[in-house]
């Protein structure tokens, strides 16, 4: 038994690690809403659709069990000591007919999974002395087919600022434990001798072993969660702290966790406590919600800009399409008095925001204020850049966003534009109010509407390389409300990214 001792011991202690590790508790304040940023509710039907995958985990957790070898001797009238030893035990083959979930609130996630049909095999090696001149060794495969429920409760709780799982409250339930030695051509006392002792010694290694091995899974799932979620919002120097705020909620129709949701950038300091969310903001009616302060916008806005990200250049065609957006002749003498007969080849637009952008979430849409500036110059042959036309100007904007298709769509409704600054060296006195007219129509029509362009596909691609095209996302809502946003979807869980998790983990 020495062997099979030390092995358990060593799968003990990496277990006892694991539950040391979950159970650090995290230290929140007085008010866990005033710092919440992010919320996530997942409703039971999601509970329900992600039970489905809960098949693929426990036949993980039965095919990754280390089983010790089990050694051992007996006494036998007649036959003296009987030694004998189960080697190289291990899953043959394994179905589950059934998974149940439940929510129980302020409790646990009760998953009850039935009849499950588990066929071990392994090597059977044993040996008797009767009188001292005999002594015989004998070596037999076997088979076991086992019929077994299991029940696991899982908790939530906070390990490292982090949601973790704890699945250590499991339990196995035998209908059936059958051993086959090898075409059975053994004695019928030796079958009939370990039988007995295997349907106890092995029911107690497999409760052992894969429940520590489903435990050990759970926190493994929940951390790869965490980490998919924390690369989501991350993008290389700009990051959102989804640490959380207060211990996760489990409710009889819904998972919800709070997420401090503050911006990280450098030295940039993110300060976050008047947020506005309650629990009634979300219903149960979607599998997913996600609330979102204003706050994580106007921050994310202001790394954006101290990281230089809200700076477009625009040239040759492009200029072009901006400038000639209809032909009149109002816009072709504003044109040639700005450009002045260079080619748009040879011109250059440039676009940047002077300060950090203000944003507000209204019912109507999400409200972007920015000082816009921006810089025309044209690049004769040889001769160096010449500045044109030069304006700063106020411009706020209202944005409906939707999804669809596995893209992010920007809708801008009502803008104003205020002039704050404006040269043009065709018009130093600004006596000449058409260049001015000019533009501001082409900022309203066309500059702004072409802004928006280039951050949809930025977005959308930067949200795919996060792997968001790869879930199912069905009928996305972007809701938004006085000082925050609510996203709620359906969605499918793509069975691929599980199975490659688990072969790349185990």
């Amino acid at each position: 038994m020495k062997l099979w001792a030390g092995r358990m011991r060593l799968r003990t202690f990496r277990i006892f690690l694991v539950l040391v590790h979950v159970s650090a508790a995290c230290e929140f304040g007085p008010l866990p809403y005033s710092v919440t940023g992010i919320v996530c509710r997942m409703t039971k039907p999601a509970a329900l659709l992600l039970n489905q995958e809960t098949a693929q985990v426990i036949q993980a957790a039965f095919r990754n069990a280390k089983f010790p070898n089990i050694t051992g001797e007996r006494s036998m009238r007649l036959l003296g000591k009987v030694a004998y030893g189960l080697t190289n035990i291990q899953v043959n083959d394994l179905s589950i007919e059934q998974s149940e979930v439940e929510l129980k609130e302020n409790d646990a996630i009760h998953i009850a999974i039935k009849n499950v049909t588990a066929f071990f095999k392994g090597t059977l090696n044993y040996g008797y002395a009767g009188a001292w001149f005999l002594q015989l060794f004998h070596s037999v495969d076997f088979e076991i087919e086992s019929s077994i429920d299991l029940q696991i409760n899982i908790k939530l709780m906070c390990q490292k600022d982090q949601v973790a799982a704890d699945a250590s409250d499991c339990y196995l339930t035998f209908h059936k434990l059958t051993l086959h030695l090898q075409g059975d051509k053994e004695p019928g006392w030796l079958k009939q001798l370990f039988t007995d002792f295997i349907s106890f010694t092995l029911k107690f290694v497999l409760k052992s072993e894969v429940c520590n091995e489903i435990n050990f899974l759970a926190q493994v799932l929940a951390n790869f969660v965490h980490d998919l979620a924390e690369n989501f919002v991350r993008d290389e120097g700009i990051s959102v702290d989804i640490s959380l705020a207060s211990v996760p909620l489990i409710k009889a129709n819904y998972l919800e966790s709070h997420h401090k949701g503050l911006v990280l950038y450098k030295n940039y300091s993110d300060v976050f406590t008047d947020s506005v969310f309650s629990p009634s903001l979300l219903t149960e009616s979607r599998m997913l919600y996600f609330w979102l302060s204003e706050h994580i916008l106007n921050s994310l806005a202001s790394a954006a800009f101290l990281d230089k990200r809200l700076e477009l250049t625009i040239r040759g065609e492009e200029l072009q399409a901006l400038f000639e957006m209809e032909d009149t002749e109002a816009q072709r003498n504003a044109v040639q008095m700005i450009f002045q007969g260079t080619s748009y080849n040879n011109s250059v637009a440039k676009v940047w925001s002077l300060a950090h952008p203000q944003i507000s979430v209204q019912p109507e849409g999400t409200v972007v204020k920015s000082l816009v500036a921006v810089e025309v110059s044209t690049l004769p042959m040889g001769e160096e850049a010449l500045m044109v036309l030069y304006m700063e100007k106020e411009i706020t904007v209202t944005i409906q966003a939707a999804y669809a298709k596995k893209k992010l769509i920007l809708h801008p409704l009502d803008s104003r534009i205020e002039f704050k600054v404006f040269n043009c060296t065709a018009d130093p006195s600004e006596n000449d109010p058409s260049i001015r007219n000019f533009l501001h129509t082409m900022i309203s029509v066309v500059g702004i509407p072409e802004v928006i362009s280039r951050i949809e596909p930025a977005l959308t691609s930067l949200m795919n390389s996060k792997g968001l095209h790869l879930f199912e996302i069905r009928n996305p809502e972007i809701i938004t409300r006085k000082g925050y946003i609510i996203v709620q979807l359906d969605f499918s869980f793509p069975n691929h990214l599980l199975l490659d998790f688990l072969q790349n983990t185990l």
